[in-house]
């Protein structure tokens, strides 16, 4: 799979964005405070994105639950 590769259904972000693609997703990531950016839930989504980029498959899916945790995280 490509980063291009689009989610299954968008994943909507605070101030009505949505997160298409898995470019997107890892874009907002990299766009957090480095604190956040290291706490357990974002790492797992980055560690989901990056399978799911690399290797396809139910990876996907993973990814896409990955971001939903980590956004509904209370840190």
């Amino acid at each position: 799979m490509a980063w291009s590769t689009r989610f299954d259904e968008p994943i909507r972000v605070a101030g009505g964005g949505k997160l298409i693609t898995l470019q997107h997703a890892a874009d907002y990531i990299m766009k957090l405070p480095n604190e956040l950016q290291q706490e357990p839930c974002w790492q797992t989504a980055v560690e989901n994105l990056l399978n799911a980029a690399e290797l396809g498959g139910g990876w996907l899916m993973f990814a896409r639950i990955g971001m939903l945790r980590a956004l509904n995280a209370k840190n």
